[in-house]
């Protein structure tokens, strides 16, 4: 299934997308309708995901069994982030292909040479996301007036949808809900003044708008095989990189067992790839303007929309 998390009277409502018929279904209304009453797991995105996989399933009869009633169209249904405030978020570098890139345009603009860090081949490094910044499809975003080299990130996001500590790579897709698209919204400038200090990409990544998941999630039955999707990134029209989510240098399955150790992750965790090489401007020099409009697209997923302002 396809996931969303809608805007209907001013409130965030949980709704099954049928891209086929363009349609959104309100997925706690068309529950009323069934059986008279109200059920907590489809209060929200995160109720349902807490709830497991009996209550996603469920989910799927409702929605198999719903009638036009409790469907709107898809267009004229404004969507909220598929999360909207995740408990975490997760934000890894995962495609070597894009570090290389970034390390060599770094230099050109500053001069400063740096080779790929040893442990990057060792262990799937992180920082962590702030979720009070997480916005949605066709949400704009608001340049921080601080830089001049707004970038965007186009990256796979993981929900995680079951608790687990000390997970087994055996065992660690069991732990995965579904599979969204997130866009890492970097100010580059700041980044690359802020991160020599190592104590992470700071302002250059920490602001409001700066951390964009959707359209939906897609639960991971429907995604089929994560390491075969197409990624592609688009400005106002023009495509500004692709590549695969096969090139990633760990498995979903590795970062799930490595993060796990000693730790204990919760339902509703947000796992970024990072970026895909050649999926942001940096990579190639340029960088988003005013009135901008940036589409990330995954196979099989959906595709991202946001104007910058």
């Amino acid at each position: 299934m396809k996931l969303a998390t809608f805007i209907a009277d001013g409130e965030e409502r949980l709704g099954v997308v049928d891209t086929d018929h363009d349609q959104v279904l309100d997925a706690r209304s068309a529950y009323h309708r069934a059986e008279g009453r109200e059920l907590p797991a489809l209060a929200s995105m995160q109720a349902l995901i807490d709830a497991g996989p009996d209550a996603l399933a469920l989910l799927a009869d409702v929605a198999g069994g719903a009638g036009d009633a409790d469907r709107r169209p898809l267009a004229t249904t404004r969507l909220a982030a598929p999360l909207p405030r995740p408990r975490q978020i997760r934000d890894f570098l995962l495609f070597e292909k894009h570090v290389l890139n970034c390390l060599a345009e770094e230099a050109r603009l500053t001069g400063n040479e740096r080779p790929v860090p040893p442990a990057w081949y060792d262990f799937p490094t992180y920082y962590r996301g702030n979720p009070s910044t997480v916005i949605g499809h066709e949400t704009d975003i608001q340049r921080p007036a601080y830089t001049g080299m707004l970038d965007f990130e186009l990256e796979m996001g993981c929900i995680i949808g079951r608790t687990g500590k000390d997970i087994s790579t055996d065992d660690a897709l069991d732990h995965v809900f579904g599979f969204t698209i997130f866009n890492d919204v970097s100010a580059r400038d700041m980044q690359m003044r802020m991160s020599p200090v190592g104590m992470g990409p700071c302002k250059g990544k920490d602001f409001d708008t700066s951390n964009v998941l959707g359209p939906w999630i897609v639960t991971r039955d429907e995604v089929g095989d994560p390491y075969d999707l197409r990624m592609s990134a688009r400005v106002n029209g023009e495509e500004w990189g692709s590549g695969s989510s096969g090139e990633m240098q760990f498995s979903w399955s590795e970062v799930i067992a490595f993060i796990s150790q000693s730790e204990t992750l919760h339902p509703g965790e947000v796992l970024g790839s990072g970026t895909v090489g050649t999926g942001c401007g940096l990579e190639q020099g340029r960088f988003l303007e005013d009135g901008d409009v940036i589409e990330l697209e995954i196979e099989r997923v959906g595709t991202l929309r946001n104007k910058v302002t």
